[in-house]
């Protein structure tokens, strides 16, 4: 079955460098082995490998954390892949809603000339909660151009000053709630809530979810059964390659218990849907 992956990052060299070196993540990615496992490729390799496991569209999510991180705008290093493979590669607009103006004008940019077809937000890295008057803008501005938007969500491992709460499920209730047009994906599960997560997923027809990193972690069995049984098209897959490798991703997909509709739903359908495909 053909598959959309979520959340890839094309591991070429420099990509695979950058993020063992990475000011906000590096002690993190060391802590969790990814200097281990990293092997970067030339981008006809990874799109070979693509090309094998019927991945036919990777969205590559880019963010900017300048002002709280002093970590700078990546959208310019997603460019070359939607130039060079535009009907392979779905670029979200990484936004620093500090930057106020400056921040829709990116969004503007990406999206007008570079053809990026979402934007990413990382309300713990921003240091304030989803539903923040600092991020109604960017959300206004999405609605307006008709995109989804990625809110990036997980516990901040290691990443110093980073509070986790800022991205729990009831301040994106709150976004869904007021914005109920705007197209919504939490990304990594909004582990640990999980029960809380699959009930906002489930009362908010906008809302979709990714579970990278964390379908293997304690009680993520429900995100399964939900997926089954509640919120099945809602669902979408996401690797977080290189991080983790999108073939052992897809891999455990295919051994996780989801019933084989649900699972042709998470890797192409549900996507599809969303993306408009």
């Amino acid at each position: 079955m053909k598959i959309i992956d979520f959340r890839f990052r094309p591991n070429v060299p420099a990509t695979v460098q950058g993020m063992l070196e990475h000011p906000v993540f590096g002690e993190f990615h060391r802590f969790a082995g990814y200097p281990e496992r990293a092997r970067a490729q030339s981008i006809e390799e990874i799109i070979a490998d693509m090309d094998t496991y019927n991945v036919v569209k990777g969205v590559i999510t880019s963010r900017d954390a300048e002002t709280t991180y002093n970590c700078p705008s990546g959208n310019a290093g997603v460019i070359p892949y939607l130039e060079q493979y535009p009907d392979r590669f779905i670029g979200m607009a990484g936004l620093d809603p500090h930057k106020a103006m400056n921040a829709l004008s990116e969004l503007k940019n990406m999206v007008e000339k570079y053809g990026f077809k979402g934007a990413a937000i990382d309300p713990y890295l921003a240091k304030i909660p989803a539903d923040d008057a600092l991020f109604t803008p960017i959300y206004a501005a999405c609605c307006s151009y008709d995109i989804p938007i990625v809110i990036t969500t997980g516990m901040a491992t290691l990443v110093a000053g980073a509070d986790p709460y800022h991205c729990h499920p009831h301040h994106i209730d709150a976004v869904a709630r007021q914005f109920p047009s705007l197209k919504i994906v939490i990304s990594h599960g909004c582990y640990p809530w999980v029960n809380e997560v699959i009930m906002v997923v489930h009362r908010n027809r906008n809302i979709y979810l990714e579970l990278s990193e964390y379908e293997q972690s304690p009680f993520a069995e429900g995100y399964i059964q939900a997926a089954n049984t509640m919120i099945g098209d809602k669902v979408i897959f996401a690797s977080a390659h290189p991080f983790l490798d999108f073939k052992g991703q897809i891999a455990l997909y295919k051994k996780l218990p989801f019933s084989p509709q649900t699972l042709e739903n998470i890797f192409y359908n549900n996507p599809a849907h969303l993306l408009g495909l």
